[in-house]
C-alpha cells in the first residue's frame, strides 16, 4: 500500500511539473502591410529547434491563440500564399503569456503574379469524372468567342455554318453555366459569351448520378471568371479582329472584398459585323440550278454577371449572383436559284432578332462539424425573351414572319455529403425542375393570315444517391438517380382559311432510374485507370419539338416536332492517364448504346413537291463507339505542346426522298471520323511567348451528303509589359485561308456545294490586372490542409 502510494505521489508530482511547464499562451494578429486588414486563414506555426510543436490557421479577422506551451523561447512562423515568410522569437521561460500584437506581413509580388495573372498556355487536367481545361491566354487569343475559342479544345467541334456543339461526334450535349443551366440555346449562348470571360471549361462525359442525366455525349461546364481576392481588384481586356470587316470584344472582371462580403461583377461586350458566302449546284432531273447565297450580318451581345458572397462565420456562406444576356441581330441575304429549265429565283431576307435572358441564383451552404461533411441549398430561376422578325422579298412577292418566344426555368437542389469515415463517403440529394414556354409564329402575306402558337410544360423531380468508397489501390462509386418527368405540349394553328385551323395536345409521363458507376485503379504515382458505366437520357429540346418554323430558304425551312419521345443511351467509358517526367498523357475509349435514337429527317412538302421541310424523328436502336488520346507536354525548357486526337464510328439515321416513287425512305450510313489537334507554345524570353495552331477535322459523312475535310494553322504571340500585370496578345488565324464547308452527295439527288466565312482573321488584344490581395480560394484550401492545434510534449 505504502509503495502504491509513494508512486501515486511520484507521479501527481511529475505530472504538476509538466503542467507548469506547459503553460505558455501566445496571442497575436496578422495583418496586411498595406491596407492593414486581417488576413484570416494564414498559418501560425511554433516551431522548437525547428521542429513544429503547434499550428493553428488564424480567425476571419487575424487573429490567433497558442494555448499549453513549453515555457521556453520558441520560434514564431507565419506562412501565407502571396506574402513573404514572417519570423521572431517569442520568449516564455519568465512568463506564461505573451501577446504580440499586430503583425504586419508584406506582399511577395513575385508570387501574387502567379495567381492574379492569367496563365500563358491553357492546360487540360484528367480528373475522375471530367476533362478540365484551364483557359490561357492562347485560347483567349484564338477567338472572340466561347463558339470560335471551343474547336481549339479536345473533343469539341462546332459547326461552322449552324455553330451547333458537339462532343465526341455527337450533337446531344448538355451546357452549363456556372454549373447551372440556362434557356438560351447552345448555338446562341456560345456565341455571347466573350472568350476572355472564360476561366475553365469542364468536359464530363460520363456524369454520375449527382447530375442531370441529359445529354448523351456529356456535359459541357463554362465556368466563368470570379474573382475573389481581398480588398479592391480586377481585369480589363481589349480586342479587335481584323476580317472583312472589324468586330471587337471588351471583357471587365471586378472584385471588392471587405469584411465578411466578397462583391464581385463580370461584363462582357461584343460587336462586329460578318460577311458569308457561299454556294450549292444540285443536278436533280427537270431542276437543275445553281444556288448563289450571300449574308450579311451585324452582332451585338452583352453579358452580365453580378454577385455577391457573404461568409457569415467558418461554418456557414450564403451566395446570391444574377446573370442577364442581351443579344441583338441584323442580317440581310440574298439567294439566286439559277435554273437550267425553269425561271430563275431570286430571295432577299431582311432580318432583325433580338434574345434577353435573366438568370437568378441563390445559394446556402452548411459546414457540419465533422470535416467534408456539408450540406448545400439551391435555387435558380430564369426567364428568356427571343424575337425574330424576318420580310422576304422572294420574286416580287412579299412575305412578313414574326416569331415570338417566352420561356421560365426554375430548379431547386439540395445536396448533403457525409465522409462516413476516411475511406468511405456517402452522398443525398434532391432536385425539382419546373420549365414552361410560349411561342407564337406570325406569318403575313398579302393573301392570309397564318397564327401558329406552341405552349408547353415540363416538370421533373429527381432523388439520387451515391456511394463511394476507397480500399488499397482500388476506389469505387456507385449511384443512381430516379426521375418523374411530366410533358405537356399544346401546338396549335389559328388562320384566316378556318379549314386550315388545328388544336391537339400532347402529354407524357415516364418514370425511370439512371444507375451510374465507377472504379478506379491506381498502382503507383504514375498510373490511373478508370471504368465507368452510365444510363442517360435526350429529352427533346424546345427547339426539336416546336413546330414553328426555326428557319427558311427558297425551297426548305426546319421545324420541330411535337411528338418526339425521348432516347435513352447506355454509356460506357475506359480512361488510362500516365504522368512522365515531362507532362501527362491520358486516353479513352468510348462505346454507347442508343434506343430510339432522335435523327434529322427531310420530306416534301404536301402542298409544294419543289419545297421540302426539314424536322426530327424517333429511329430504331443505334450504337457509336470511339478512342481519343491527349498529351500535355512540356518537351524543353522552351518549348510545350498540347496535342490530341479522337476517332468515331457510328451510324446515321433518318429519312430521303425517293424521288422515282415520290415517297420517303428510310437510310442509314456507317460514318467513320477523324480529328486531331496541336498547340505549340514557344517561350522565347520570359515575357515573349509564341503559339502555334494546327487541327485538322477528318471527313464526316451524313445521310445526304459527305463533308469534306477541313484544316487550319494559326500563329500568335503573347508579350507580358507593365511587370506581368499587362498583356498584349496577338493571332493570325487561319493563315493559308484553308479553313471553309465544302460537300457533295447523291441523295435524294447528285449536289455539291461550299461555304465561306471569315476564317483568316488577325486579333490583336490587351489584358491587364489590376488591384491586389489576398485569394479567397487559396484561403480556404490552405485552411483545410491545417492540422488540428497540438500541444508540446517533454522531447
Amino acid at each position: 500500500m505504502k509503495i502504491k502510494l509513494t508512486l501515486f505521489s511520484f507521479f501527481l508530482f511529475i505530472s504538476s511539473l509538466i503542467a507548469q511547464d506547459k503553460n505558455g499562451n501566445i496571442t497575436g494578429k496578422i495583418v496586411d502591410s498595406q491596407s492593414k486588414e486581417g488576413i484570416g486563414f494564414s498559418t501560425v506555426l511554433v516551431k522548437d529547434n525547428g521542429k513544429i510543436v503547434a499550428s493553428v490557421a488564424t480567425k476571419e479577422d487575424g487573429s490567433f491563440t497558442f494555448s499549453n506551451l513549453i515555457n521556453k523561447v520558441l520560434l514564431l512562423e507565419v506562412n501565407f500564399i502571396g506574402y513573404k515568410k514572417y519570423s521572431q522569437e517569442i520568449d516564455l521561460s519568465n512568463t506564461n503569456s505573451s501577446n504580440v500584437g499586430t503583425i504586419s506581413i508584406d506582399r511577395d509580388s513575385k508570387e501574387i503574379e502567379g495567381v492574379t495573372v492569367v496563365k500563358e498556355r491553357s492546360t487540360i487536367e484528367q480528373k475522375a469524372d471530367r476533362k478540365v481545361v484551364n483557359v490561357g491566354k492562347d485560347l483567349i487569343a484564338s477567338g472572340t468567342t466561347a463558339s470560335e475559342i471551343f474547336n481549339n479544345i479536345p473533343t469539341v467541334s462546332i459547326d461552322p455554318q449552324t455553330k451547333e456543339l458537339s462532343l465526341r461526334g455527337n450533337s446531344n450535349v448538355r451546357v452549363l453555366i456556372d454549373g447551372k443551366p440556362t434557356n438560351i440555346d447552345a448555338t446562341q449562348l456560345l456565341q455571347q459569351i466573350p472568350s476572355a470571360s472564360i476561366k475553365q471549361v469542364e468536359l464530363i462525359t460520363n456524369p454520375s448520378a449527382k447530375y442531370n442525366p441529359e445529354g448523351n455525349s456529356g456535359i459541357i461546364n463554362i465556368i466563368l471568371h470570379k474573382n475573389t481576392k481581398g480588398g479592391f481588384n480586377g481585369s480589363i481586356t481589349s480586342g479587335v479582329t481584323f476580317g472583312v470587316t472589324p468586330k471587337t470584344n471588351q471583357s471587365l472582371n471586378l472584385n471588392y472584398k471587405v469584411g465578411k462580403v466578397n462583391f464581385y461583377t463580370n461584363y462582357g461586350f461584343n460587336h462586329g459585323k460578318n460577311r458569308n458566302f457561299g454556294f450549292v449546284d444540285s443536278e436533280r432531273v427537270g431542276y437543275e440550278n445553281f444556288q448563289d447565297f450571300r449574308f450579311s450580318n451585324i452582332n451585338t451581345s452583352h453579358l452580365l454577371k453580378v454577385g455577391a458572397d457573404y461568409y457569415i462565420n467558418d461554418n456557414n456562406t450564403l451566395s446570391f449572383f444574377t446573370n442577364w444576356n442581351f443579344f441583338d441581330g441584323k442580317g440581310k441575304s440574298r439567294t439566286i436559284s439559277d435554273y437550267l429549265t425553269l425561271s430563275d429565283a431570286i430571295q432577299d431576307n431582311w432580318n432583325n432578332s433580338g434574345n434577353t435572358t435573366q438568370t437568378y441564383d441563390l445559394a446556402f451552404k452548411h459546414n457540419f462539424q465533422k470535416k467534408g461533411e456539408t450540406i448545400d441549398f439551391q435555387i435558380n430561376h430564369s426567364k428568356t425573351n427571343n424575337e425574330d422578325l424576318s420580310n422576304f422579298l422572294n420574286n416580287g412577292n412579299y412575305s412578313l414572319n414574326d416569331i415570338n418566344g417566352k420561356s421560365t426555368y426554375s430548379q431547386f437542389n439540395i445536396d448533403y455529403v457525409n465522409p462516413i469515415s476516411e475511406s468511405v463517403k456517402l452522398e443525398l440529394g434532391y432536385e425539382t425542375r419546373l420549365q414552361a414556354g410560349k411561342n407564337t409564329f406570325n406569318d403575313f402575306q398579302p393573301s392570309e393570315t397564318t397564327v401558329n402558337k406552341f405552349d408547353f410544360n415540363r416538370n421533373i423531380h429527381a432523388l439520387y444517391a451515391n456511394y463511394s468508397k476507397s480500399f488499397g489501390k482500388f476506389s469505387a462509386q456507385v449511384g443512381a438517380r430516379a426521375e418523374v418527368y411530366n410533358l405537356y405540349a399544346h401546338p396549335r394553328k389559328e388562320s384566316t382559311d378556318t379549314s386550315l385551323n388545328s388544336d391537339v395536345s400532347i402529354t407524357d409521363e415516364i418514370f425511370t432510374v439512371y444507375p451510374s458507376a465507377y472504379l478506379s485503379y491506381k498502382p503507383n504515382d504514375n498510373n490511373t485507370f478508370n471504368v465507368n458505366y452510365t444510363r442517360r437520357v435526350d429529352r427533346p429540346s424546345n427547339g426539336q419539338i416546336n413546330p414553328i418554323r426555326e428557319w427558311r430558304t427558297v425551297n426548305m425551312e426546319s421545324r420541330g416536332n411535337p411528338a418526339l419521345n425521348p432516347q435513352f443511351t447506355n454509356s460506357f467509358e475506359l480512361n488510362y492517364t500516365r504522368i512522365t517526367k515531362i507532362g501527362s498523357i491520358t486516353s479513352a475509349v468510348f462505346y454507347r448504346f442508343i434506343q430510339d435514337e432522335i435523327s434529322r429527317v427531310t420530306f416534301t412538302d404536301p402542298n409544294d413537291t419543289n419545297f421540302y421541310i426539314m424536322s426530327f424523328a424517333n429511329f430504331k436502336d443505334n450504337q457509336s463507339m470511339g478512342a481519343e488520346i491527349n498529351a500535355n507536354l512540356k518537351l524543353t525548357k522552351w518549348w510545350s505542346t498540347n496535342a490530341s486526337a479522337d476517332i468515331y464510328f457510328k451510324t446515321v439515321r433518318g429519312t430521303v426522298s425517293n424521288l422515282d416513287t415520290g415517297l420517303m425512305e428510310n437510310a442509314e450510313v456507317d460514318v467513320t471520323t477523324f480529328n486531331t489537334r496541336l498547340n505549340n507554345t514557344f517561350t522565347a524570353t520570359k515575357n515573349l511567348k509564341f503559339n502555334l495552331f494546327g487541327m485538322y477535322r477528318g471527313r464526316d459523312l451524313s445521310l445526304q451528303f459527305a463533308r469534306k475535310a477541313m484544316y487550319k494553322m494559326d500563329l500568335g504571340a503573347n508579350y507580358s509589359v507593365l511587370q506581368g500585370k499587362g498583356t498584349i496578345s496577338a493571332r493570325l488565324n487561319d493563315v493559308f485561308n484553308m479553313m471553309h464547308f465544302a460537300f457533295e452527295g447523291n441523295i435524294p439527288y447528285r449536289s455539291a456545294g461550299e461555304f465561306h466565312w471569315e476564317s483568316r482573321t488577325f486579333y490583336l488584344g490587351f489584358n491587364y490586372n489590376f488591384g491586389g490581395g489576398k485569394n479567397r480560394e487559396l484561403q480556404r484550401k490552405q485552411r483545410d490542409k491545417q492540422e488540428t492545434q497540438g500541444g508540446g510534449g517533454m522531447f
